[in-house]
């Protein structure tokens, strides 16, 4: 848009403008009678949409950014919904007789209307004042409009209090510990959300807000208080779609890992983040289902998450922030979203949000501090995603030159074959690959589940211990 020069200044405000001093333009050879002159130049128009983005993935932004993808800042943004206007060039001087300068008197003229409106606007008003006075005397001198009685034992207006476990009241314990993260990428910017996990400076997000971030310097870590600080990736991985990010700061304020195991149908939860790049937003629902199989984070680096499910709202840029229960703990790390079918990106809330169990996260985030690496347990199978019946089957044939069964792996003790078919894990059926192994990846290497096997006619339960594989 162009500048526009700023008018001189006035002692008087109604006074018309000064008449100016014509200024006659020099002579100027006769345009070519071909010549094609455009009355102006239009500068170009562009619409400005509002900030944000996250595929499944809640996140960002930009929200990883959560499954959803956060996508990149566009770039940099006027402000939601501002469009700059037209440019337009001044048109070239008239060539020819000189113009008879008339301008002067319709400026005058139109500052003398001005003045006259504004006078006849100022009587109008006293008069229909006092008109309406006469038509209604009984209008009170002042409305004395109700307010709210003094909160104070002393009279005086105090802050008002909210009572223990009510939405504010979570809201204002859990929000300082909630930070926001920006994330430079060589493709542009995301954001998405995190916690904190120590007084120390740890913090805990997802792994697809993070990755793709360059070692050094691309992250940079929000608090609530307006403070940022750069962040240290410590840790991350995809299998299970955490990372752990480490500023330099001390004294702050934790979030208290729940226990996710007590969880059920039906408890209240706020979920909690930058949905958007919106910080320190807070919705509220109830935990709608568990152990949902869902898959999160990067397309090519796919996370299978036992997930909480929720009703709370989750947008792009809420990935990595905390799923808080009744008592401000967290019980769970809002990740994905739910989109309807043939939606190829994560286009907001339809009240289908899923999170990673707390308790998934704190042995994966313990992991991550003290080693940088993480792990997950395996009974060493191949499945067959093909397969169409009753139960989940093992892959018949190699794939990618691996075995169907692991020799020596946890399966292969344990007496599972190729082409055998598990109906159960640990008494609860599965119907899809993805829901066995969010299973599997529930519990933790060393454990013993047991399955419940069909090879061909012949049903068994076999007891098999889980094996450690290194995370991504």
């Amino acid at each position: 848009m162009t500048d526009r020069p700023e008018p001189a200044p006035h002692d008087d405000l109604f006074a018309p403008p000064e008449p100016a001093t014509p200024v006659r333009p020099a002579p100027q050879p006769p345009a070519p009678a071909d010549a094609d002159v455009p009355p102006h130049a239009a500068g170009r128009h562009a619409a400005v949409g509002v900030p944000g983005a996250p595929g499944l993935p809640a996140g960002y932004a930009a929200g990883p950014g959560e499954g959803h993808i956060e996508g990149p800042a566009e770039g940099p943004a006027a402000g939601p919904g501002v469009a700059p206007g037209h440019a337009h060039a001044a048109p070239a001087p008239a060539t020819g007789p000189e113009p008879v300068p008339p301008a002067r008197r319709r400026r005058g003229r139109g500052a003398a209307i001005l003045v006259g409106a504004l006078v006849a606007g100022l009587v109008g008003g006293v008069v229909g004042d006092q008109v309406s006075d006469r038509v209604d005397p009984d209008r009170p001198a002042d409305a004395a409009l109700p307010v709210a009685p003094a909160l104070g034992g002393d009279g005086e207006q105090t802050a008002p209090s909210r009572p223990a476990g009510s939405v504010a009241d979570i809201a204002a314990t859990v929000l300082p510990s909630v930070v926001s993260l920006e994330v430079q990428r060589d493709e542009g910017v995301s954001t998405g959300s995190g916690f904190v996990l120590r007084a120390d400076g740890y913090v805990l997000t997802n792994h697809h807000v993070v990755a793709g971030a360059p070692a050094q310097g691309a992250i940079t870590v929000a608090f609530a208080d307006g403070s940022e600080h750069p962040g240290e990736l410590v840790g991350a991985t995809a299998d299970y779609d955490l990372a752990v990010v480490r500023v330099e700061a001390r004294d702050l304020t934790p979030l208290v890992l729940g226990d996710s195991d007590d969880v059920v149908v039906g408890d209240a939860v706020l979920a909690v983040g930058a949905p958007l790049g919106l910080e320190s937003t807070v919705t509220a629902g109830i935990v709608s289902a568990l152990h949902r199989p869902v898959q999160a984070g990067e397309a090519s680096q796919t996370a299978f998450i036992d997930a909480i499910q929720t009703d709370a709202a989750i947008n792009p840029g809420n990935s990595g922030g905390p799923l808080v229960n009744a008592a401000g703990e967290v019980v769970g790390i809002n990740s994905a979203i739910a989109q309807p079918p043939g939606t190829m990106s994560a286009t907001g809330s339809i009240g289908l949000g899923f999170a990673i169990p707390a308790n998934q996260a704190r042995h994966t985030a313990e992991q991550l501090i003290e080693t940088g690496r993480a792990t997950y347990p395996v009974i060493g199978v191949l499945l067959d995603s093909s397969y169409r019946g009753e139960g989940v089957q093992v892959a018949t044939e190699a794939q990618q030159g691996q075995a169907p069964v692991t020799p020596g792996g946890p399966a292969d003790q344990a007496g599972i074959r190729p082409g055998d078919v598990i109906l159960a894990i640990d008494g609860r059926p599965v119907s899809m690959s993805d829901e066995l192994i969010v299973a599997i990846r529930a519990r933790q290497p060393g454990d013993a589940v047991t399955l419940r096997v069909r090879s061909g006619d012949q049903e068994r339960e076999v007891r098999v211990v889980l094996r450690e594989q290194a995370s991504q």
